[in-house]
């Protein structure tokens, strides 16, 4: 085997060397350190020009070498000189040796066993290596040894409790390794340790109860263990402890201390366990305590007020326990606090004016609470105050001017609470604010213009606040600033020009009223992952230089009044996850540039003006989850790349397109997808694609020309939401396979005609559209000469017959009069000539609409009252509001109807905002089925019953839209004079005059056009 020259030249040193020592006569302890040098791998040259090139008897004057009188290496100190290699065996052969400290090297391998051989050892530090293995058990020889440094090693094994018999030893470090097992029962026999750190390894089991017998036990690190079960109760016995660490451990029970002898403990941690109960008083008898730090421990109860008896006490953390009740305000005497945290608790109360008294207090933090009230001036007060964080409390009150002086302020966090005002604006002038985040109050007024005058602000964040005027230009120009969120405010005027700012990460400006154009200058934003400025007035055009936001990952521009067409620059975002431009007025085909959005999840684009088809490459946004194009003109066919899109499974939108053609069977691969919405386009086939979408929870195919049968696997469906699958003439339901339900409850769709299967896909052709619109007009012509024949010819009355006069059901009128809290006025859902309508919910299938009928001086008593209404409430027909039950009260009449969701025709047509899309079949079938309405009315009722007030505010629609008239025969019930009730022909009692005749037909004919004319040219 050859051997290179890099190899062989440690081996010619070392060689030379042992040739050098012996001619000069090299003394044993010197040839076994070059033999230890033998195992290192890589020696400094310092070290080896000293140790190889002397020419000493012995190795005396050699670096990190110091011998006794007698030539005998004594002390060996090559810490922190960058040796690497192994700690060979040879090291057991300087027998005088006392001190031994090679820390902070690279040695690597076992320790070796010979060490016990160095009797003589009373300082061992091997800390900061690589060493492996178990700790020799042949340390247990070195009955000198007073400190032991094996930490920051990669050592396993246990804890051999030998250790612990050497009658010396002081100070054992052996954290930070990978030590397992308890902590050995004997730890504390003989009384002599003073410090014991073994905080970062795996210990397990519990500590045991003889830790109480190391009386002069000063340090006690067992933080970052596996260690379990309880304080012992003997730790009260360590007068000397004062350093107690036992953070991150599974540690229970209660934390019994401070009832012993625990003048000197200055520091206490036991962060991060599962204690039971809350912190004894007794713990305020700790008197020497600067640190006292409990977190995330489960502790509960109130804190105690002995607390103020800690005036040493620097640093006072007790956040993410269960504490309640009020921050003690003898915390105030604890002169020398400079940290109080108590964050993520239950307390509750105001804070203490005492508070104030902390005059050396610099971080004030809690945060998460249910504390009330105002912030007590006097912490404004405090000069040294730097981190003031109370945000998510019921907090409230305006910002005082004092906080302005605070000139070490760096971090205010107020968001989630109840504060109002004007920030002062004089804030950030004369401090180096860093955070300041105000989200979620109720604060007025500007923003300050000087919070980033130190030019270290980090955080500005003032969302969710009630705050007007300008964005300060101040903001744009803050080259530090790394979060900005202003949304949800009443902010006006144009957005600042934006510095070079390589550190803003996030902005939200959204639901604000800026104007103006998006500045260009957005583009020197360079690092720029999330930018929200939806729900503005900007306008103008996209600018192209936000292309230069390479690292953007959200983009949110929707809802303002943007124009133009999408800038190909903004495919220099590679990065881009989610990208909403949607209700804008932007315009123009979908570039086919942004094709390289690789990681793009959600495209929202609806309700814009793009055309130009819906783009084939959209199938190579694999990542897509969301795809929402609707309301545009795009036009053309639905592409089979779609089907690509396999990850999509969140929403597919593309309705309102004017798409033509049918679905590809490709979408059948979407198996993901839960929300379709491809409605009011014109496509047409059948909707067998979809049936083999298993996951969709929503569907929208309405007004299309779709034909054929509802697959089995969409009737859940269609039964939970009709109006999704209306406005589809030639849709039908296989009534065999529903079992009959959906044909019976569903008037949207019909029932399947399976003798003639082959019609059912002929689809709506534009010439079948005409002749229906052609026959709706016809059918109201021919229904205004039936009115004139009927007013003509109509029959005299029957006699009358006595009717016993009766009301509805007492128990129902009481359960609908605790609906609405007795007719309380905020259950009023409309008014009207005839009366006051109320919204009574009864239960969720139980909605009704009651109308309160004020008689007033009516003649014929209850009895024809009742007799009225009981011929009213015994019509029946599918266009007609129906009529649940009635109750006469004194001079007040109560009728219950069925509550009608949709509202009206005149609601839909010119009171909802944005008025809902209503297609041609939809206006239609509303059209017609109010005629069918009248036609049951004045043929089919015996008497005869004349609607006096039809108009769109008396045709109801349920959720489906079909048409339901209302107040029929309302108007003869409400006459109060004797003569038109003869007159009116409410129900044609009595023949009228030709002069009473024209004028109601002319009436109701004015009627009927007026409905068919809002109809039909309405938007």
């Amino acid at each position: 085997m050859k051997l290179s020259l890099c190899h062989l030249l440690p081996v010619l040193s070392f060689y030379l060397s042992l040739l050098n020592a012996a001619v000069f006569g090299l003394n044993n302890d010197g040839f076994t350190l070059l033999s230890l040098m033998r195992h290192w791998n890589y020696v400094p040259p310092y070290l080896t020009s000293s140790w190889i090139n002397g020419s000493d008897s012995s190795p005396c004057k050699w670096q990190g070498i110091k011998c006794d009188t007698n030539h005998n290496v004594v002390s060996l100190n090559l810490s922190s000189s960058a040796i690497s290699g192994h700690l060979g065996p040879e090291i057991g052969h300087l027998r005088q040796l006392q001190t031994l400290d090679l820390s902070n090297n690279s040695f690597s391998g076992g320790i070796p066993q010979q060490f016990g051989n160095c009797t003589l050892l009373e300082y061992l530090d091997l800390s900061s290596n690589g060493f492996t293995g178990e700790i020799p058990d042949s340390f247990k020889y070195l009955k000198n040894l007073q400190s032991l440094g094996l930490y920051d090693n990669l050592l396993n094994g246990e804890i051999p409790g030998s250790l612990f018999r050497i009658p010396g030893l002081e100070s054992v470090y052996l954290h930070i390794n990978n030590l397992s097992g308890s902590i050995p029962s004997n730890v504390c026999d003989l009384g002599q340790v003073v410090y014991l750190w073994l905080y970062s390894n795996k210990l397990s089991g519990t500590i045991p109860d003889s830790i109480g017998n190391c009386s002069k036990l000063q340090e006690l690190y067992l933080s970052l263990n596996n260690l379990v079960g309880f304080l012992p109760q003997s730790l009260n016995n360590l007068e000397n402890l004062v350093y107690f660490v036992a953070n991150n451990n599974n540690l229970q029970g209660q934390v019994a201390l401070g009832s012993g002898k625990c003048k000197n403990l200055t520091y206490l941690d036991l962060s991060y366990n599962r204690f039971s109960g809350g912190i004894p008083p007794s713990l305020g008898n700790c008197s020497s305590l600067t640190t006292l730090t409990i977190i995330h421990s489960n502790l509960t109860g109130t804190i105690p007020s002995t607390f103020g008896l800690l005036d040493m006490l620097s640093v006072l953390d007790l956040s993410e326990n269960g504490f309640s009740g009020k921050i003690p305000p003898e915390l105030g005497k604890c002169k020398s606090l400079t940290t109080l945290k108590l964050y993520t608790n239950q307390l509750e109360g105001q804070i203490p004016d005492e508070m104030g008294m902390l005059s050396e207090l610099e971080d004030l933090e809690l945060f998460e609470n249910h504390l009330s009230g105002e912030i007590p001036i006097s912490i404004w007060r405090i000069p040294s105050l730097k981190y003031l964080m109370v945000y998510t409390n019921n907090l409230s009150g305006e910002l005082p001017l004092e906080m302005t002086e605070l000139k070490q302020l760096k971090n205010i966090s107020l968001f989630n609470n109840q504060f109002s005002g004007v920030i002062p604006q004089s804030l950030g002038i004369n401090s180096s604010l860093i955070q300041l985040d105000f989200t979620n109050n109720k604060f007025t007024g500007e923003i300050p213009p000087n919070l980033c005058y130190g030019k270290k602000l980090w955080v500005l964040n003032m969302g969710f606040n009630q705050i007007h005027g300008h964005i300060p230009s101040d903001v744009g120009s803050c080259s530090t600033l790394w979060r900005l969120i202003l949304e949800h405010n009443y902010l006006t005027g144009v957005l600042p020009e934006f510095a070079k700012n390589p550190t803003l990460f996030y902005m939200d400006i959204g639901r604000n009223n800026v104007t103006g154009a998006i500045p260009s200058s957005l583009g020197n934003c360079s690092n720029l992952a999330s930018l929200d400025l939806s729900q503005n007035n900007l306008t103008g055009l996209i600018p192209p230089r936000l292309g230069n936001l390479v690292n953007l990952r959200t983009l949110n521009l929707s809802q303002n009044h943007l124009e133009g067409s999408l800038p190909s620059q903004l495919s220099d975002c590679g990065k881009l996850e989610v990208f909403d431009v949607s209700f804008n007025l932007l315009s123009g085909s979908i570039p086919k540039s942004l094709r390289i959005w690789k990681s793009l999840s959600t495209l929202i684009l609806r309700e814009n003006r793009f055309t130009g088809g819906i783009p084939t490459f959209l199938s190579e946004f694999e990542k897509l989850l969301e795809l929402d194009i609707g309301g545009n003109q795009l036009g053309g066919e639905i592409p089979t790349s779609i089907g690509e899109l396999q990850n999509l499974n969140y929403v597919l939108n593309l309705s309102n397109n004017g798409l033509t053609g049918q679905i590809p069977s490709e979408l059948e691969k979407l198996n993901k997808l839960e929300r379709l919405d491809i409605s009011s386009n014109n496509l047409m086939g059948t909707l067998s694609p979809l049936g083999k979408m298993l996951s969709l929870v929503e569907v929208n195919v309405s007004s299309n020309l779709f034909t054929g049968q509802i697959p089995e696997t969409l009737i859940n469906l269609l039964e939970s939401s009709p109006s999704s699958f209306m406005g589809n003439p030639g849709l039908c339901v296989n009534c065999l396979s529903s079992a009959g339900s959906t044909c019976v409850a569903n008037i949207t769709v019909k029932p399947c005609d399976h003798r003639s299967p082959s019609s059912s896909q002929r689809g709506l052709g534009k010439v079948a559209i005409i002749i229906i619109v052609l026959g709706c007009v016809m059918l109201v012509v021919s229904l205004l000469r039936g009115m004139v024949c009927l007013f003509l010819f109509c029959r005299r009355p029957k006699g009358d017959v006595e009717i016993a006069a009766q009301e509805g059901s007492s128990s129902l009128f009481n359960k609908v009069m605790e609906a609405t809290e007795n007719l309380n006025d905020r259950y009023i859902i409309g008014r009207g000539a005839h009366g006051i309508v109320y919204k009574a919910s009864l239960g969720p299938d139980k909605v009704f609409a009651l109308k309160k009928l004020v008689f007033g001086g009516h003649k014929g008593g209850h009895l024809s009252m009742v007799r009225e209404i009981q011929t009213i409430g015994n019509i029946r027909h599918r266009n007609l509001v129906k009529l649940e039950d009635f109750w006469l009260r004194k001079d007040y009449g109560y009728i219950l109807y069925k509550f009608m969701e949709t509202g009206s025709l005149h609601d839909v047509l010119h009171a909802m905002n944005p008025p809902p899309t209503l297609e041609w079949n939809v206006r239609y079938r509303i059209a017609l089925g109010t005629a069918y309405g009248l036609e049951y009315l004045h043929y089919d009722c015996d008497p005869a019953i004349v609607h006096r007030d039809i108009k769109p505010q008396n045709i109801l629609l349920d959720l489906e839209m079909e048409p339901h008239i209302s107040d029929f025969g309302i108007a003869k019930l409400l006459d109060k004079s004797p003569s038109s009730t003869q007159t009116s022909l409410s129900r044609g009692y009595n023949p009228a005059t030709s002069h009473q005749k024209m004028h109601l037909q002319q009436r109701i004919a004015r009627s009927l056009m007026f409905i068919a004319t809002g109809l039909f040219y309405s938007n």
